[in-house]
């Protein structure tokens, strides 16, 4: 590698054209100087160049220092658009409204979140009783001085007494925890420092089971973490004297522990990647008890879902591509001992329990259907929904008589519903109050051919009366893979781009988990391909069918997703005027190298498994698969500097490339957020980033938005 004198100094120059008009797009005359080295790597006796590898040091100088000149382009050319605090004004004023979150009952409480309209984070109360008046129990917008500070995992011990609470600088996956008491809030124990993918699970008051990365994790964000162990700290005694309960033999990435509600078993979940778990469980009532294997092994997904007794419930895809769930007896419970309680069907299946129930909920040609079992596994009825679209919840305490929901769909704001398990009757508990008639618009769901002649099934919304003339600007958002389904759901933000005349398509690709564990399969590895032919697919049909035009098209995608942009600009830099990848997976042969990259080769394979897998994952890798002299889409790259998932060092490495690829006029940008990780760290950087890609998509295209056009 060369010298590293040779990167410190980042020589930064910037031409922006003045702009006078609006809908006309300027040009990037200079990029700053992103200084290649000379790192190469072999694979199979390929040598394969890295000229931007030390991007991946992100807390050098000169990263820092290339860092600051991409955002001062960035943001140079962005406050040109004359527009675009109009767009934030308008964003804003539609995400000011009270926004909630399902009551869950903790001990004599009910617990939910509350953002009263902009607040940066939104604020957990409670209140005693379901008709208790709310009080404010924890405020993470008060963590820090800028609200980037996130709370999650919240952790209630079974008599509500005892709390432990994860906050995040940044929102970074990196985090730490705070044990509490419930009743006046105070600090119980020493602060649990380098978490990350890590729960906790109460077993009484007296301790908790904890899961942590064995070396523990370091402040440089490319850190890799290797795998995981489950201990069982008591309360009151120092952390080093914590109790390895499994992974100290049986080594695996991630391991996982929690309790059944009567916390007569410990259920154990250990897995190698994203996709594929073991199974293993220990009987707390017996003071000898040992930890089970229930089933091992990565080839399926299976977890407990409940327990009747020693009756273990078990919701699995072994044998069932779709899912299914069965019941084994704790005592003898190898697989040839399992019994169907709820069979599998054409539809792919996920679970909740509560109230003494199991609830079923399916995906139909991707809207859910929920129906409602009894622990024996009869069907007692179908939960009627209010219309067509996406609902979650129905989870709860063996004791509970009403459940919880929420609905929503693409013009339906997410509303809360209380479910009372014995009569099945649905009642609305909270309605948001969004400033949007929905009445305006329409959503259709079409299918469409991909290149192998597999349907794909698309959701496409827009005012009504729109004409198909082709010239209406389209955002084609998708993702495609790890068994992630895009169901409907409603989006403030989106409603500033339907409002404005813009279309909005969301196709449901190979690789997600809308049908199953074979629909998933059929979009990873070496069928990667299929992900971006049936995006590629979805364009097309945008286009043909007059939606729009590829001048009017924006293209867009984050994390899998981010990958799945990167790689389609490669394959058809023609089909979108915009592409914004978000906190992409650039780097297809050192993914697996960072963080926790390993886990996805599930999905991806590496470029170490073979020649083979190694030359696919080139083919398509965005950082290698860009060619000189090609026109790209206007783009608009985004990463944060606090993400610890997908590390910035693989949008840093595609902007690079692609700004010397480019050819044309068309810009290459990248925004780099500060404090923020792999999703905006508070709502004002999320409206921020929001308003900046539509901002830009629109200033692309050529495009002033008419709710501009009326203040001109």
């Amino acid at each position: 590698m060369r010298s590293m004198s040779l990167i410190i100094t980042i020589v930064f120059v910037a031409i922006l054209a003045s702009c006078s008009n609006p809908s006309k797009p300027e040009v990037v005359s200079n990029y700053p100087v992103s200084v290649k080295v000379d790192t190469v790597d072999t694979y199979f006796g390929v040598e394969v160049a890295d000229p931007y590898r030390w991007m991946e040091n992100d807390t050098s100088k000169a990263t820092a220092d290339w860092v600051k000149a991409q955002n001062e382009v960035t943001f140079g050319f962005l406050d040109k658009i004359t527009y675009r605090e109009s767009i934030k004004k308008r964003l804003l004023e539609l995400n000011d409204y009270e926004k909630l979150t399902s009551p869950f009952r903790q001990g004599e409480y009910f617990y939910f979140y509350k953002n009263s309209g902009l607040q940066n984070q939104s604020v957990l109360y409670r209140k005693k009783g379901e008709q208790g008046e709310p009080e404010i129990f924890l405020d993470p917008n008060t963590f820090s001085k800028d609200a980037t500070t996130t709370m999650r995992g919240l952790s209630f011990s079974k008599d509500g007494s005892l709390l432990a609470f994860q906050i995040a600088k940044g929102g970074a996956d990196r985090a730490e925890a705070v044990v509490i008491r419930t009743s006046d809030k105070s600090l119980v124990e020493d602060t649990i420092r380098n978490m990350k993918q890590s729960g906790i699970s109460w077993k009484g008051n007296d301790g908790y089971y904890i899961n942590r990365f064995v070396e523990g994790l370091k402040s440089n964000l490319a850190a890799k973490n290797e795998y995981q162990e489950l201990y069982y700290h008591k309360l009151g005694t120092p952390i080093a004297q914590d109790k390895v309960v499994f992974g100290a033999t049986q080594k695996r990435r991630f391991v996982g522990g929690y309790l059944t509600e009567d916390e007569r078993f410990l259920v154990i979940t250990a897995s190698e990647s994203t996709t594929g778990n073991e199974l293993y469980v220990q009987d707390l009532s017996n003071p000898q008890g040992k930890i089970i294997p229930i089933k091992t092994g990565f080839e399926s997904d299976q977890y407990v879902i409940e327990n009747d007794g020693s009756k273990l419930i078990i919701n699995t895809n072994l044998n069932a591509p779709n899912s299914k769930v069965v019941w084994v007896d704790a005592a003898n419970p190898s697989f040839e001992n399992w019994k169907d309680l709820i069979a599998e069907t054409e539809n792919s299946l996920n679970t909740s329990t509560g109230g003494g129930k199991i609830f079923a909920f399916y995906l139909v040609d991707v809207k859910t259907q929920v129906k409602q079992y009894d622990l024996n596994g009869k069907m007692e009825r179908e939960v009627i929904l209010p219309g067509i679209g996406t609902a979650g919840g129905l989870g709860g305490w063996k004791d509970d008589e009403d459940l919880y929901y929420t609905f929503t769909s693409f013009t339906y704001p997410p509303t809360i519903f209380k479910y009372n398990v014995q009569s099945g009757k649905s009642t609305e508990y909270k309605r948001p109050a969004v400033k949007f008639n929905s009445d305006d618009y329409e959503t259709k769901q079409v299918f469409y051919s991909s290149k192998d002649g597999t349907k794909i099934p698309m959701f496409i919304v827009h005012k009504k009366g729109i004409e198909l003339n082709g010239k209406n600007p389209a955002w084609l958002y998708a993702y495609g893979g790890f068994s992630i389904s895009l169901t409907p759901g409603f989006s403030t933000s989106r409603i500033a781009w339907l409002e404005n005349g813009g279309i909005f398509a969301q196709p449901n690709l190979r690789g997600g988990g809308e049908y199953g564990e074979k629909w998933h399969l059929a979009g990873t590895k070496m069928q990667k391909q299929n992900v971006f032919d049936d995006f590629i697919a979805a364009g097309e049909y945008l286009i043909n069918e007059k939606y729009t035009s590829s001048d009017y098209l924006a293209i867009n995608g984050g994390s899998n997703g981010g990958l799945l942009i990167g790689a389609v600009m490669a394959q058809r830099p023609d089909l979108a005027k915009v592409a914004v990848p978000q906190v992409g997976v650039m780097d297809m042969l050192r993914y697996n190298k960072f963080t926790i990259g390993a886990a996805w080769a599930s999905d991806y394979g590496t470029a170490e498994d073979s020649k083979e897998m190694f030359e696919y994952l080139k083919t398509y890798s965005p950082v290698h698969a860009l060619k000189p002299g090609v026109i790209y889409p206007a783009t608009l790259i985004t990463t944060a500097d606090h993400d610890d998932r997908v590390v910035p060092a693989h949008s840093f490495k595609f902007a690079a490339a692609l700004q010397e690829s480019q050819a044309g006029k068309n810009p290459v940008l990248i925004r780099i957020d500060v404090n923020s990780a792999h999703g905006s760290s508070n709502i004002t950087k999320g409206i921020d980033l929001v308003a900046d890609y539509y901002s830009f998509a629109w200033y692309n295209m050529g495009v002033v938005p008419p709710m501009v056009k009326k203040d001109m």
